[in-house]
């Protein structure tokens, strides 16, 4: 007789008065409640309602989130397309994917609406595109198409672009439609911003997107936040689909994410977002910490668990990491803690210049190889290099490279960023959606065609003139005599093939279901595309290969692009040959064309594992979401970290946001964990004194073991004086010893608060508080700047000055960084 396996726990998680099909069908599985902790469990088995799990780092959040999703359908609480699940990462989309469908038994693909936010506002825009004047098979802008527009837009207003360049004019885009703002609502104080026309030429640039039938990513939220509030029909069919919400790392969600989940979830306020304040590093590109500082505020009553047991670092490596956070005011609070033996203390060293850093490191890293630091040997796998700014690598790469230490860039140039690459995509852009007028632009002339500059100039002044595509724009331009010659031949052969690759891919998809295909309808709508019989295609192909894959070596061998690359006798040819070869098999995996294209859009990342054991080499930010036996956080150091100019920026908000990223790199640590800094480093070129930064001050002395030799340094500000308590202020007296531009920096900045109450006596206080000036500054008024020099005063908030600068565009920064000017 079988017996029912005793680890099997009672059905207490199905609904009361289930029926007995039910209760037959769903005995739980015990992965779900597995190996969980205390508090794990309490997220999982949470009841309906807003719930906050502050997950400190390595406390098992991503298991936590996932169990708490296989729970949910175990129960019968919501069927898979019921949950919607927003992450920040396509990795980890995946990655709770797979986690899901083992814990219930079954494949990846159980969740439908798990994925980034993008990707999940970018499939719900193509059912409701009409609404925001696009069409359902629009394009999705990278940032480098982006650009390319925006320096249009600028252009047609007779904007001088060197002065005032199209990036600074993205930037202030982006951070508007961050905060989900279309350019109608732009507050008067900023709509000035960019050559005292910002939101007029966001409306330009918006316009243009229309009439090209695209939208960049800002645009995926801020189009379907529009929707959802301007069609409450609309809205309330999602509230009524998505019944539970779940979002990863909420403490990186900008102000139109945090929208877009407001809406969602208004109605039945079933909402569980996992994040950890102390961990939010992204500010810089929208993220806003005050969303989960202000959640229980925004959902009363919400249940909030804190997730503080660490199953990745020693325990003197947490208790290093929660000595320096502990500094920051603006937090919810945990206390990391591990069953872990307390492991190695921190290492902390203080050397003579960044060269001698970067020589330390390397032979500390052999070492570790080896097994000759009376531990066991490292794989180089197993060690990352993490630093606070890119500049920093130059020394450890060179360094490596003339001792024959493997290593690799983490961030460098991605598969999808390189040229030939985006010519292909360009091409396919075009078949798939025929008004892509940057797309167009791209391969006009890529191969050679005889079509230059004035060509285009023509092709874009009809477009504009006749509001047509890029494309019917040449065809009137032929059809009228304005192009001849080799290049109007040329053109009409490149309209000619555009026009008979998409009639090709529109036979091979006659099945194509509908964009605009209602959530509520079956469910098998969604994966019907990817199951489907497609007619043959002509040419030259395989027997069995996909469709769109046939199509697209044809278009790389009709365009003449692949002949192109084929006669080319650069070293580099031969490498880009493989790149299209390897871009054409990865179609593969795919259903059709506009599915690769919105993946490459999406992702724009190579995740190809490399065999060979490396060193890894990477910022700070990086290495967000990562781990390592072995981690290495060199440059310590004012000005470096925390960033001079983040301070000068943000003032106390910069310093506590540089806190947390210091805290990151520390619990990217699993075993060994060493925190150095440089009396000297060579920065752009220059060699520039350095002191050591606060950061170092505040680790807690007994989690840290200093490995400095005596007189190595150069005895320290400390050591010359026998003073090793000393404030910023005392050693800014002592200053005038020294000769040296960290020192006269510091001068140069004048009066400095003292240390922050609570602060340990090394630690070093805020230099963002400079005091005000007298008389005080107003909006219109001259200023003078040491860095960026003269400008006008824009915009005042507290004490955060917006100003629009003569030679350097605008930018936010203290009051007390500035002078009145001297002159007008």
């Amino acid at each position: 007789m079988s017996r029912i396996p005793s680890s099997v726990p009672p059905q207490a998680n199905l609904p009361q008065g289930a029926p007995l099909s039910v209760r037959a069908m769903k005995a739980p599985s015990v992965l779900c409640l597995e190996d969980l902790n205390e508090q794990q469990r309490q997220v999982v088995m949470a009841a309906d309602g807003p719930l906050l799990v502050l997950a400190g780092a390595g406390t098992g959040k991503t298991r936590t989130l996932t169990a708490r999703m296989a729970h949910l359908l175990q129960s019968g609480r919501v069927r898979p397309y019921g949950i919607l699940a927003a992450t920040f990462t396509n990795k980890a989309a995946r990655e709770m994917k797979a986690r899901v469908g083992q814990m219930l038994g079954q494949g990846a693909d159980g969740l439908p609406w798990l994925g980034t936010f993008h990707t999940i506002c970018a499939r719900l825009l193509r059912r409701h595109a009409e609404l925001v004047g696009l069409k359902a098979n629009f394009t999705i802008l990278d940032n480098d198409d982006q650009i390319r527009l925006l320096k249009q837009v600028i252009a047609a207003a007779n904007i001088d672009e060197k002065r005032w360049p199209a990036r600074l004019l993205a930037y202030h885009i982006d951070r508007w439609k961050n905060r989900a703002l279309p350019p109608a609502r732009v507050p008067a104080a900023e709509a000035a911003d960019f050559a005292e026309r910002g939101a007029q030429l966001y409306e330009h640039y918006q316009s243009r997107l229309r009439d090209l039938n695209a939208a960049d990513f800002g645009d995926l939220l801020l189009h379907v936040i529009g929707i959802f509030q301007n069609t409450p029909d609309i809205l309330a069919r999602y509230q009524r689909w998505f019944r539970y919400v779940l979002v990863d790392e909420y403490q990186d969600t900008n102000i139109a994410q945090y929208l877009w989940l407001r809406l969602l979830v208004q109605e039945h306020r079933n909402i569980c977002c996992v994040g950890d304040d102390d961990q939010s590093i992204y500010s810089w590109r929208g993220a806003e910490v005050g969303n989960i500082l202000r959640f229980e505020r925004d959902f009363p009553g919400a249940q909030v668990v804190r997730l503080e047991q660490n199953y990745r670092s020693g325990a003197q490596i947490l208790a290093a990491a929660s000595g320096v956070i502990a500094h920051n005011k603006a937090r919810l609070g945990k206390t990391l803690w591990t069953r872990a033996q307390e492991g190695e203390k921190l290492r902390l060293i203080g050397l003579w210049d960044s060269e001698e850093e970067a020589r330390w490191v390397g032979e500390d890293i052999e070492a570790l190889q080896r097994g000759t630091r009376g531990l066991p040997p490292f794989d180089l796998n197993a060690v990352a290099i993490l630093v606070r700014a890119s500049h920093q690598m130059r020394s450890f790469e060179e360094r490596f490279v003339k001792i024959g230490l493997p290593y690799r860039v983490i961030g460098g140039p991605r598969f999808y960023e390189r040229l030939e690459i985006r010519d292909a995509l360009a091409y396919f852009r075009l078949v798939v959606s025929p008004a892509d007028g940057l797309a167009f632009e791209r391969i006009l002339n890529t191969p050679r065609r005889g079509l230059g500059a004035v060509s285009l100039q023509k092709i874009q002044r009809t477009a504009r003139d006749g509001g047509v595509s890029m494309p019917e724009a040449a065809r009137r331009l032929l059809r009228d005599g304005g192009i001849r010659g080799k290049g109007g031949r040329e053109l009409s052969l490149l309209l000619d093939n555009l026009q008979r690759w998409r009639e090709t891919m529109l036979r091979s998809a006659k099945a194509e279901l509908p964009d605009d295909v209602a959530p509520d309808s079956d469910i098998a709508a969604d994966t019907a595309a990817a199951t489907r019989a497609a007619t043959a295609l002509p040419g030259r192909q395989e027997e069995g290969t996909p469709p769109h894959v046939a199509l697209a070596h044809m278009i790389l061998e009709e365009s003449g692009y692949t002949t192109m690359w084929q006669n080319d006798k650069t070293p580099a040819a031969a490498g880009r040959l493989e790149n299209l070869k390897e871009l054409v098999k990865s179609l593969e995996g795919f259903a059709n064309l506009q599915g690769f294209l919105e993946h490459v859009s999406l992702i724009m990342d190579n995740d190809a594992a490399e065999a060979d054991a490396k060193v890894s080499l990477m910022t700070l930010h990086a290495a967000k979401g990562l781990e390592f036996p072995v981690v290495f956080l060199p440059g310590w150091e004012e000005d470096l970290f925390p960033s001079g100019r983040t301070l000068e920026e943000s003032g106390e908000a910069g310093l506590e946001e540089e806190r947390r990223l210091a805290y990151v790199g520390l619990t990217r640590a699993e075993r060994i964990c060493t925190v150095s800094f440089a009396a000297n480093r060579l920065v752009y070129g220059k060699w520039q004194a350095q002191l050591p930064s606060r950061f170092v001050d505040e680790l807690p002395e007994a989690s840290v073991e200093v490995l400095t030799a005596p007189g190595i340094y150069g005895g320290g500000y400390g050591a010359a004086t026998g003073d090793f308590g000393q404030t910023m202020q005392a050693r800014m007296q002592q200053a005038s010893t020294y000769n040296s531009p960290g020192w006269k920096r510091l001068q140069d900045r004048g009066r400095v608060p003292p240390p922050a109450s609570g602060a340990s006596g090394g630690a070093i206080a805020a230099m963002g508080d400079m005091g005000a000036t007298d008389p005080p500054i107003a909006v219109g008024a001259r200023v003078f700047h040491r860095k960026f020099g003269y400008g006008k005063v824009h915009a005042i908030e507290n004490d955060r000055l917006q100003i629009a600068f003569d030679k350097a565009g605008v930018k936010h920064v203290m009051a007390g960084y500035v002078a009145l000017a001297d002159r007008p």
